[in-house]
């Protein structure tokens, strides 16, 4: 049986000064209810979220992780997470998890109660997906018009691109339709013709030598294991880059990645129904990399 762990958490103001939160968690049973009727998160999807990956019960990349929650959360006017208080959280849920093998630990801040007068926080643990297969064998994807342009982000900041938030409607409904088409993901673009992201995952592109990911200026999220492989790109002296990726350019690429926090790095082996180049060895390089614990 699948094992699961979870931790409803007393939110903390910003600039508590407390060192020790430990009276602040409450672990309650996986099966039990939990939720009032009238949460946010349920009625409206008013929250946001991280998902961060566990190797052997450590909780990879961590700090970026309790960034892009705080960049969420000021996108969405919640209250400011208190850094630490969410650090220790991820610590017990860490504990919680098998010494060995990978696992899920999902950080969730709601608006609460509809009027009532504090947020709702809690952290899961899980068994992650065994992704082993797509890693080694690789996916087929479709574009999808995410139906807004480029420059909406910066002229409509209310539709909150960019956070990471619990509304993943839109998103999972990109995923059944392009397994409708025939493939297993999809690749978000723009009405205007530019490259953005899949629905859970972040694109990496290889042409000419030099890797690239589309810039954040179109309302993409930021993903940490696109940062962290970068970085790890970086400093083993490849050439990296965010640019603005216009969808023809996608046609140029010698190879190409999905890469997030609990599914890594996944080779792309065909975009709307075009061949693309798999380069078996360097995706085995960054899964190694990605496996290796990361702070």
């Amino acid at each position: 049986m699948a094992w699961r762990f979870a931790l409803v958490i007393d939110p903390a103001a910003s600039d508590d000064p407390r060192t020790d939160f430990s009276g602040t968690f409450t672990p309650i049973d996986v099966a039990a209810p939990a939720l009032s009727v009238g949460e946010m998160s349920t009625q409206r999807g008013d929250g946001i979220f991280e998902s961060i990956g566990v190797v052997d019960r450590h909780a990879q990349e961590v700090g970026p992780h309790l960034d892009r929650l705080a960049h969420s959360a000021a996108l969405c006017d919640l209250p400011v997470p208190h850094r630490e208080q969410w650090r220790q959280a991820v610590e017990v849920a860490a504990e919680h998890c098998p010494p060995h093998g990978e696992a899920v630990i999902k950080l969730i801040l709601s608006r609460g109660v509809e009027h009532g007068p504090t947020p709702t926080a809690w952290v899961t643990a899980a068994e992650a997906p065994d992704n082993t297969r797509v890693r080694e064998r690789g996916i087929r994807v479709v574009t999808l018009d995410r139906g807004y342009g480029l420059d909406t982000p910066a002229k409509a900041p209310w539709l909150l691109l960019g956070a990471k938030t619990l509304s993943y409607a839109v998103n999972m409904a990109a995923i059944r339709e392009a397994r409708r088409r025939g493939a297993d993901d999809a690749i978000f673009v723009t009405s205007d013709g530019f490259v953005l992201e899949a629905p859970t995952a972040s694109l990496i592109l290889r042409v000419d030598g030099r890797f690239v990911t589309p810039a954040p200026n179109g309302g993409i999220l930021h993903g940490t294991t696109q940062l962290s492989l970068f970085a790890h790109l970086a400093e083993h002296g490849h050439e990296v880059a965010y640019e603005t990726v216009p969808v023809s350019a996608m046609a140029q690429a010698d190879a190409a990645w999905l890469v997030s926090s609990v599914r890594l790095a996944v080779p792309i082996t065909a975009i709307d129904a075009v061949e693309v180049p798999v380069d078996a060895e360097l995706t085995a390089s960054f899964n190694q990399y990605l496996l290796s614990p990361r702070d």
